[in-house]
């Protein structure tokens, strides 16, 4: 990592720590974080984490004021480990002899197992359903199931905490390590998902893991996993093609795709968790697969900055919200069910997309090849701050 970059990260880091204190300074009793939960059975996690957020009671805080879970992922951890926060940690596993990637274990290790303490009360409230922290299997084993699967055994083991989500992405090798991993009674947060018929197969993932679990005799309602649906880069993503069309029609499709597939997504949910296909499972008491939205901030500044929060509330999903959409909602959020509300319109924009020449599909099947492209270059970026960081900290 270059010095300019590291600039840039540290710059980022103090802003999110304002970002913190302005959070938990607008947070009440009353507030649409906890109205979220309240009135609309849909849990606000926070998408961020580090040491600072933790140890100086901003994240206990922020439980206090409505906050039910947090995310992580490499890219969080690259800004995070540029700041000095980590020094201290670093030169313990220097003088153990770690190398960079285990000195990365023991930051994320740590951090997230330290989060998980925070929300345990939250776990316990809710009977095991909401309070988790997810960490994520490194990405440069996207494509390969059984090394995935296995770091998922070992994070798992070494976190020893129920509330704790083993993150496993949506690609080809990352759905049977899925199955797999529900199989052994892990929990796994399911992340970039951008298309419906991957949702559907990692929703059958989760139940034949389940089915698998329940021939052992296990208590099923102990195993939790949220299927995690990006929403925001679908817009982004469409949208460039609909600007550079340039037509009338494509430009009145504009913004509407990523919500569209989103109610699409949760209309499967509908469909798969309450009907026969679980109700077996059900009946055992097996928890449902509940839909986070992920990358919920907007990116478009003609768009309203609590878009993607507002129009997709609805029962039985979590939200995942960086700090300053955190802080937005709070300000002037409006708490209403719209989740499975104008479903019949959401199908009509993804085929009016689609008729401007657009594929869905082609589309999600490159956000999922950047999302991994994405996290890959951010880690490898953690490892290579890590190690310059060893070498400015190392005894001369």
């Amino acid at each position: 990592m270059t010095g300019a970059e590291q600039d840039r990260h540290e710059d980022k880091a103090v802003d999110q720590d304002r970002e913190a204190e302005r959070v938990t300074d607008r947070a009440d009793a009353s507030n649409a974080l906890h109205r979220l939960h309240r009135e609309q059975d849909q849990s606000p996690w926070i998408d961020f984490i580090d040491r600072d957020l933790i140890e100086t009671g901003k994240l206990k805080k922020m439980v206090d004021d409505g906050i039910r879970g947090l995310t992580s992922n490499p890219t969080i951890f690259a800004k995070a480990v540029a700041t000095g926060q980590y020094d201290e940690l670093i030169r313990r596993e220097i003088e153990a002899g770690d190398d960079a990637s285990q000195i990365y274990e023991e930051i994320a290790v740590t951090d997230v197992g330290d989060a998980a303490d925070v929300l345990r009360p939250v776990y316990e409230a809710s009977n095991g359903t909401d309070g988790f922290a997810s960490i994520e299997v490194e990405p440069n084993l996207a494509e390969d199931s059984a090394a995935t699967l296995a770091r998922a055994r070992e994070l798992w083991a070494r976190l020893d905490r129920p509330n704790i989500f083993i993150k496993i992405p949506a690609t080809e090798a990352g759905i049977p390590a899925i199955e797999g991993a529900i199989g052994a009674g892990i929990n796994v947060n399911v992340t970039l998902m951008f298309s419906v018929q991957v949702y559907e197969r990692v929703a059958r993932a989760y139940i034949a893991g389940l089915h698998a679990l329940h021939q052992r005799g296990a208590d099923l309602s102990r195993v939790a996993s949220v299927a995690s649906f990006f929403v925001s880069r679908v817009d982004t993503k469409i949208d460039k093609q609909l600007n550079e069309l340039g037509t009338r029609g494509a430009l009145e499709a504009r913004g509407k795709a990523a919500i569209a597939n989103a109610k699409l997504a949760y209309e499967s949910y509908q469909r798969i968790f309450g009907g026969d296909e679980f109700a077996d499972l059900r009946a055992a008491g097996a928890q449902v697969q509940r839909c986070l939205w992920a990358s919920t901030s907007t990116k478009n500044p003609d768009f309203r900055d609590v878009l993607y929060v507002e129009e997709l509330i609805g029962p039985e999903t979590v939200d995942t919200m960086p700090l300053e959409t955190i802080t937005a909602f709070l300000d002037h959020g409006d708490v209403r069910r719209t989740l499975d509300r104008g479903v019949t319109d959401a199908h009509q924009a993804l085929r009016e997309v689609e008729a401007q020449g657009i594929s869905m599909n082609q589309v999600t099947d490159e956000l999922i090849a950047e999302g991994v492209a994405s996290f890959s270059k951010s880690f490898d970026e953690l490892i290579s701050s890590i190690e310059s960081k060893r070498e400015e900290l190392a005894p001369a």
